[in-house]
């Protein structure tokens, strides 16, 4: 070993590898440097290393058999000379010496000066795809390249886009026609702060088609970014539409991007334009509430495409709405199936509409969410569900501060901005609530929910003139805003014990919403009806009105009221129907109702321990006003006013949550009028046993 390594000295192997190793290590440095600025591929570098890999063997077999004299290059000298020569190897250390020097300095001054890598987060991003220009004639193609792009261009984690029916039923508000060309895309995207508009256009010459896309500033009209893109036959459009999306992502500012594997396909997850456009048709019926025609369409979709997810997904929701839960659940189960068909965005929407929606599972539901907005903080329905599911598990705060976030991205959302009132109504803060809403007035004159927000918030301090005020100029605004002042008025009329004029209002208002075929409306007016009748005790009438119900009404909203009411009754077997009926569900909430039930229950049978015990099983289930009210109740029949009345200044503080208490938006006030009598009936109960 000894004799072969003085052999590789004397050859001047070690020195040369060293030269060899400082020059080449200097080159990387510099190329990662200067390759990256002239835009040269990622694949360039990659190469230059593996060169000098493969080189490394080469020069060691040359620097075995040459030497590099003052004579130039020549073959080694005759191995049995052991002598080193003095003046070569004096040279060549002080070159090798000089040149890992500075390879050393490069290295530290590029690490020192480079820092960590900063990954740049782009500001979120809306857009609104206007219609395509389609001068092809061929209507295959309306509608079904903006769903394309649609889903293309939601794969960058920083852009969302903007509901295309939505922005078409504003144009038609604002009377700007049937269509969302550019122009009018552009007036509703500065009516909705929308940021950019995508319009495009497609064009055919004998079998070819020629595609572009611009992206628009909606204020100036400038053009920020484009694309071209050419499909060779009907067949690649949908390819085409994936350049187009890829391209126009780069431009905006998405650097992650490997055009090749978008432009492969991975963003469009159909087969067939024609696939598309069916299900576009579907996605359009179904928004309409004509789910038998939309399930009829997702049919046609699923057909000329097996493994388009999003229609299983869509066909389970209409037939869920059409009462046909065996075939929902087969629809819903095929969609999830084929989850690995869905980009991540698409999957997660899919389980979180799925979690929330079908199976009422709202813990998952949030996850899904969660996770949604991790990996794409710029999508706004995902934000906005978040914020709805938070509100439904009653975190107000969470809520409050998701729909606050979703503010920051879109200030001038007027949905959002409602939304956002709502929450911090049910979270206790009045004011916030009050500004928020009166703000969305001042945007939307249609809006009719902020002034439910005004007349909670007068009620909350009595203030019924302001609160009667608020529900008549919600009536102003539209046949749905006219249909929830009449219940807001009439909450407001039993609140204060007017029974009779309770009665009218509702009465006149059953009618007006039968008219309209407002199912909803009938059923939360009748109970109310049927509450006014029981406070006036026309205990026939309450029953005759309870048994007008529609049969399938599943609310909880109108099924624990009629347990209420059908206990003050006395049809204990009728309350308890509804019990196992709300027990049964998946849903929290309605869990809880049913235990809440079985409570009121056992206090009737003057089982109060029993009911306690049912209480806090309901409680595990939702943390509800109405459940710690009736606990309170229960508290006081045993025996422990001291408990008693934690409880119900307990419901005091939270007498915010009782103002919408079934998460319908239907004002409940009315129950909190029942309180101060609970509480002074408590401190009288306390005052006797200590006494005692």
């Amino acid at each position: 070993m000894k004799r072969f390594i003085r052999e590789l000295r004397r050859r001047e192997v070690i020195r040369t590898l060293g030269l060899y190793v400082g020059i080449c290590w200097i080159l990387i440095e510099v190329a990662s440097v200067v390759l990256p600025t002239f835009d040269a591929p990622e694949w360039t570098l990659r190469v230059l290393i593996v060169a000098v890999v493969l080189g490394f063997p080469v020069t060691v077999v040359l620097a075995w058999i040459y030497d590099f004299s003052d004579a130039g290059l020549v073959k080694q000298a005759d191995p049995t000379d052991t002598m080193i020569p003095p003046l070569g190897s004096r040279r060549m250390d002080f070159l090798v010496i000089g040149v890992l020097t500075v390879a050393l300095v490069i290295s530290v001054y590029m690490n020192v000066t480079s820092g960590p890598e900063v990954v740049e987060e782009l500001e979120p991003l809306s857009v609104l795809i206007a219609d395509f220009d389609n001068q092809t004639g061929n209507p295959m193609f309306d509608g079904a390249l903006e769903q394309a792009l649609n889903i293309g261009i939601e794969g960058a984690s920083f852009i969302t886009s903007y509901r295309r029916d939505r922005a078409l039923s504003q144009a038609q508000q604002l009377e700007l026609g049937d269509i969302l060309d550019e122009e009018t895309a552009r007036l509703v995207a500065v009516r909705q702060d929308v940021r950019i508009v995508l319009a495009g256009s497609i064009l055919q010459d004998n079998d070819r088609f020629e595609l572009s896309l611009k992206a628009i500033d909606p204020t100036s009209g400038a053009v920020i970014a484009d694309a071209a893109a050419r499909a060779e036959g009907a067949a690649e459009v949908l390819m085409a539409i994936n350049e187009l999306a890829a391209e126009i992502r780069k431009e905006l500012g998405e650097d992650s991007l490997d055009l090749d594997q978008l432009a492969a396909g991975e963003v469009v997850t159909a087969t067939s334009l024609e696939a598309i456009k069916s299900y576009v048709i579907a996605q359009n019926l179904a928004r309409a509430s004509q789910d038998e025609e939309a399930i009829d369409a997702y049919r046609t979709a699923t057909e000329l495409d097996p493994n388009l997810a999003r229609a299983y997904s869509g066909w389970g929701l209409s037939a869920s709405k059409l009462g046909r839960d065996d075939e929902a659940e087969e629809k819903w189960n095929k969609a999830l199936s084929l989850l690995d068909r869905m980009t991540d965005r698409e999957r997660y929407r899919t389980l979180g509409l799925y979690y929330s929606i079908v199976s009422r599972n709202y813990g998952t539901a949030i996850e899904n969410y969660e996770n949604l907005v991790a990996k794409y903080p710029a999508d706004s329905a995902a934000h906005n569900n978040l914020s709805v599911l938070y509100f439904l598990t009653s975190q107000f705060d969470k809520a409050v501060g998701e729909s606050a976030q979703l503010l920051e991205i879109y200030p001038n959302r007027t949905l959002y901005r409602q939304n956002h009132a709502l929450n911090a109504m049910w979270a206790g803060d009045m004011v916030a609530a009050a500004a928020a809403a009166e703000t969305v007035i001042e945007q939307d004159e249609s809006a009719f929910k902020p002034f439910l927000v005004l007349a909670m918030a007068a009620l909350d301090v009595n203030d019924f003139e302001a609160a009667t005020n608020a529900y008549g100029r919600m009536a102003e605004t539209g046949t749905r805003g006219a249909s929830l002042s009449n219940i807001g008025l009439a909450d407001i009329a039993l609140f204060q014990g007017r029974y009779a004029d309770a009665l009218k209002l509702l009465n006149a208002g059953i009618d007006s919403d039968s008219e309209n075929e407002d199912q909803r409306g009938v059923a939360t007016k009748t109970i109310a009806l049927a509450q006014a009748q029981l406070a006036m005790d026309q205990r026939g009438d309450a029953l005759a009105t309870l048994q007008s119900l529609d049969p399938d009404t599943s609310a909880d909203g109108v099924r624990f009221p009629a347990a209420e009411i059908y206990l003050a009754l006395g049809d204990t077997d009728a309350a308890q129907v509804i019990a196992t009926e709300l027990g049964s569900q998946l849903r929290p909430q309605s869990r809880a109702y049913g235990k809440l039930i079985e409570a009121i229950v056992a206090l009737k049978n003057g089982e109060a321990v029993s009911a306690i015990d049912a209480l806090n099983e309901a409680l595990e289930f939702s943390d509800l006003w109405i459940v710690r009210f009736y606990l309170g109740q229960a508290y006081l029949a045993a025996g422990y006013p001291v408990e008693a009345s934690a409880e119900f200044d307990a419901a005091l503080e939270r007498r915010y949550e009782a103002m919408a208490m079934f998460f319908d938006d239907v004002p409940t006030w009315r129950y909190v009028a029942l309180l101060p009598r609970w509480q002074e009936q408590a401190r009288m109960s306390f005052n006797e046993t200590v006494t005692n």
